[in-house]
């Protein structure tokens, strides 16, 4: 039997894992790298948890259902419809799962076999890669136009497809560009594939009023949203991810996606059962932390713009920044310098190969931390640290 992928994967550290633990050892270093908010002092209030995990315990009853809890869909439901525009899905077209990446493994299962493929966007979020390798389907990658903002090139979309393609993912706001999805695009029409819509990032919307639901800009495409409580209240640790359904999607394969996800039955009934608060009590604490996340985004706008040295398409939502940097052809060579100097961000070939030298860098960051580490980026490069 031979080897699967995982099984001969090189776990070596790289130049920067090694450069980054030296770093991290000295004083000063500053992390601009991090996605987990509870490592930058956003912290749900305990008081809520605590609240809806005693309700739980007192009415605890297990009622296995592979769509998930009815409260739970009712209150995602509603969410959906308060959108801009609004979406109306009905509670049997949500389907919950432990995360959004445990939903996205189901809808690789659900909706390719083996050799086929999805179209990603390159750059993006490395996740898809591993988890086409679990599922034997090919990753292509169609381009983003730095030029225009980081929007999708649907000429380029629409050379990638052949007859083995199977679904189209989008993620609006795009990790880590920022980009938005503003409008339906004709070329997604004309091919006429699934979506898979990611949308983790949709709470944070920065130089648009509000990111538009996937499956409201394309009704008539069979449309999977993805959504969880992660980004949306800084709870990456209580696991609870959905899909959302739109008319098609669930009229072609709801009851497939019902099958699979019964097959696992991941989401907990703890976390299911304390969305609907989460959701009733939780919004002013997601209204500061956007309120926190589009301060470091104007600070570092402004300071990157008066920085020669560097170009920033300020992101349309989300919290990553995705900067070209002038003068340097290496990325690795760039991150190693700024290493040097104290501050850790990503090269630009984390998320895949695009013209140009880039770094990505956090604005969940704690503000303090962040702004430091945004003028040091900018000294370093000007020759002034």
């Amino acid at each position: 039997m031979g080897a699967g992928c995982f099984a001969t994967l090189d776990l070596t550290p790289n130049r920067i894992e090694l450069a980054r633990q030296q770093a991290a050892a000295l004083p000063g270093y500053l992390d601009l790298t991090s996605s987990n908010p509870t490592h930058q002092g956003l912290l749900f209030p305990p008081d809520i948890l605590r609240g809806a995990a005693d309700a739980y315990w007192a009415t605890r009853r297990y009622h296995p259902d592979p769509h998930g809890l009815p409260v739970a869909r009712a209150a995602i439901a509603h969410t959906y419809a308060a959108r801009t525009p609004s979406l109306l899905l009905p509670e049997e077209a949500i389907f919950l799962t432990a995360s959004t990446s445990e939903a996205y493994g189901l809808l690789f299962a659900l909706l390719a076999d083996p050799g086929d493929n999805l179209l990603a966007p390159n750059v993006t979020y490395p996740l898809f890669d591993y988890l086409a390798e679990i599922h034997h389907i090919e990753l292509r990658p169609y381009r983003l136009d730095e030029s225009r903002g980081w929007q999708i090139d649907e000429d380029d979309l629409r050379r990638q497809v052949d007859h083995r393609s199977r679904a189209v993912l989008i993620i609006s706001p795009h990790n880590p560009t920022g980009a938005v999805l503003r409008g339906p695009l004709p070329v997604l029409n004309a091919v006429g594939l699934p979506l898979i819509g990611d949308e983790v990032f949709a709470p944070f919307p920065y130089r648009v009023p509000s990111v538009p639901p996937i499956a409201a800009l394309h009704p008539d495409l069979p449309v999977f949203q993805l959504h969880g409580i992660s980004k949306m209240f800084a709870l990456p640790d209580l696991k609870l991810g959905w899909v959302a359904l739109n008319g098609p999607a669930h009229q072609t394969y709801g009851e497939r996606l019902e099958l699979l996800n019964d097959t696992f039955l991941g989401a907990s009934g703890l976390i299911q059962a304390m969305l609907p608060t989460l959701f009733a009590q939780g919004m002013t604490f997601v209204d500061a932390m956007r309120d926190r996340i589009r301060a470091n985004l104007d600070d570092a706008t402004e300071r990157f713009s008066a920085c020669p040295s560097l170009t920033l398409k300020p992101p349309d939502g989300g919290y990553y920044l995705f900067p070209r940097v002038h003068g340097w052809d290496n990325e690795e060579d760039l991150v190693l310098f700024l290493l040097d100097r104290g501050v850790l961000v990503h090269p630009g070939y984390f998320y895949g190969e695009v013209p140009g030298t880039h770094i990505m860098l956090s604005a969940l960051t704690e503000p303090a931390r962040f702004a430091a580490g945004v003028e040091r980026i900018c000294a370093a490069l000007d020759g002034e640290y």
